[in-house]
């Protein structure tokens, strides 16, 4: 079936190898655990309130420096782990990590009083607690979910372009190393701005379940490079370099197109939760007042209701054509996948907001602000 797929060289792995890229994931998680701890971090204060005290959460916030660290101890081979080792033992990985992250939920779970979910099943899914704390607040399980994906995410696609490289030397796809380059940038980016993760929606409303436990740490860390699973395997297409070059400055357009509607957003919503009054990008903020709570209708917020989520369509569609083999449908893997999650996501975010700002305040912002995603499209 590999070879079928075009992954035959993701199995291609000793007895030993396998096993150590089935724990390769728990090894991970251990060590970012502990480096979350151990290493200096900056105390802030987040979005969530305490639910004994009403006061907001503090966060020790430290994910660029484990990501630094981390990308150096890769890239100099520290300990002898082969640059291209997170890459080949990708299948192993994923078994290995989503098995552990089982076992974590089921610890995260049944550990906590029963919530409103009766079925232990939906439960063991969708999570009971919203918030986990560990040794006197020192590390939050959602914030080390993300420390840990976002830097796997980055030295996975490195090290699938360190194994295309040894197979292909001259005859490698450049393709292959600005595919790395934009997500270590992307993921650089996420913790330059790690703040704004407090005040997102997964921080906020999602509970802790297997959903966000395999979300955060296997799919973010080691899915999300999945069209490099088949397309590490194809050498330089063979195009002039006129036109490679042309190609690969119009993706990176293209890729920073989306990456400023996608960051932008997001900053502007952030910058509105702080400090609701404050501009933004010399923008004067207006918003709908609904009891206690308001609804951002400007800048951003004012072209289409989930803006953002254009910005990560726009990524996806650069990470796909940044491989110079368009016909591969690997290639779209990611594409596909993310454009089907955030056209359905978009729903349920219609409807959670329905709840918190009421019926009445919603349907004057979609009457303020008529588009979903998409502006005069959809």
């Amino acid at each position: 079936m590999a070879e079928a797929l075009g992954i035959e060289h993701l199995t291609d792995l000793s007895s030993s190898e396998a096993v150590w890229a089935f724990f390769t994931p728990l090894i991970i998680f251990a060590v970012f655990f502990v480096l979350q701890i151990i290493l200096p971090a900056r105390r802030v204060t987040g979005y969530v309130k305490d639910r004994e005290t009403g006061e907001p959460r503090n966060y020790r916030l430290n994910g660029l420096l484990v990501f630094v660290i981390a990308h150096i101890v890769w890239a100099f081979e520290i300990g002898g782990l082969p640059r291209d080792w997170f890459y080949r033992s990708s299948l192993w990985a994923v078994v290995g990590g989503t098995v552990f992250c089982a076992i974590f939920a089921v610890w995260s779970v049944f550990t906590q009083p029963k919530g409103e979910i009766a079925n232990p099943w939906l439960a063991l899914w969708e999570g009971r607690s919203q918030e986990l704390q560990l040794f006197n607040n020192r590390i939050d399980i959602k914030m080390w979910w993300y420390v840990v994906g976002g830097t796997m995410l980055s030295l996975n696609a490195l090290s699938g372009a360190a194994w295309h490289h040894g197979q292909f030397g001259d005859d490698a796809n450049p393709g292959i190393y600005l595919y790395a380059a934009f997500w270590a940038f992307y993921t650089f980016d996420y913790f330059i701005w790690e703040r704004v993760q407090l005040y997102t929606y997964d921080l906020i409303h999602e509970h802790i379940g297997f959903k966000l436990w395999w979300g955060g740490l296997v799919a973010y860390g080691w899915l999300f490079i999945l069209p490099l699973w088949g397309m590490a395997a194809h050498p330089d297409p063979g195009y002039s370099t006129g036109l490679t070059y042309l190609w690969l400055i119009g993706v990176s357009v293209l890729f920073l197109g989306g990456w400023t509607i996608g960051r932008g957003a997001n900053l502007q919503k952030y910058t509105f939760k702080r400090w609701p009054d404050r501009k933004f990008l010399w923008v004067e903020p207006s918003y709908i007042e609904a009891g206690e709570r308001k609804i951002l209708t400007s800048g951003w917020w004012g072209v289409a209701r989930h803006f953002n989520y254009l910005g990560e369509g726009i990524l996806a569609i650069s990470f796909a054509l940044v491989f110079l083999h368009p016909g591969n449908l690997w290639a779209w893997t990611y594409s596909i996948f993310v454009i089907s999650f955030f056209t359905v996501r978009q729903r349920f975010d219609e409807r959670e907001c329905e709840q918190k700002y009421g019926p009445e305040k919603w349907a004057e912002y979609q009457e303020r602000v008529p588009y979903r995603i998409f502006p005069k499209i959809y």
